[in-house]
């Protein structure tokens, strides 16, 4: 089901924006990256975070770490990692394929600004197989996101 709704969502909104679909897993950055030939940053990772009690999706580099004090300056509480179950339950994305298109519930997107050191970033597409090549403005731009800075500089 997850592919099919990030397929309607996509559908709908952009039609122009092909899902690709490999042979491989692509659930960690690193099998994703080498999966589609490009730096680990390019992967636009998804973090399904809990914060205080509301869940929230984190878009960042690959390669970007959260920086838990810039974070909680953020959102006001320090960010926990949802498990897998809530996970797939809120998003209905598998851990891997998380996106923010197509999600099962509506959750607020936020796109950490790492991702704007690059002109196309390459998420998942609702499973460990599926993502799509974007641009990072106008990915957060189909998801509503709002443009946080709370990742760990990269050097």
């Amino acid at each position: 089901m997850s592919l099919d709704s990030v397929r309607a969502f996509l559908s709908e909104k952009a039609p122009d924006i092909r899902i690709i679909e490999l042979d491989v897993s692509t659930a960690t950055v690193t099998q994703a990256a080498e999966a589609h030939g490009v730096e680990p940053g390019r992967i636009a990772k998804t973090l399904s975070l809990k914060i205080g009690e509301r869940a929230i999706l984190v878009v960042a580099r690959g390669d970007a770490r959260l920086d838990n004090r810039k974070t909680k300056a953020v959102f006001g509480a320090k960010p926990k990692m949802l498990d897998a179950e809530a996970v797939q339950e809120l998003t209905g994305h598998p851990v891997g394929g998380v996106c923010p298109f197509g999600l099962a519930t509506p959750l607020p997107v936020y796109c950490d600004v790492s991702l704007r050191a690059f002109d196309e970033v390459v998420p998942a597409a609702g499973d460990i197989h599926a993502a799509v090549r974007i641009d990072p403005l106008r990915m957060a731009e189909l998801v509503n996101a709002e443009w946080v800075d709370i990742c760990q500089d990269i050097p």
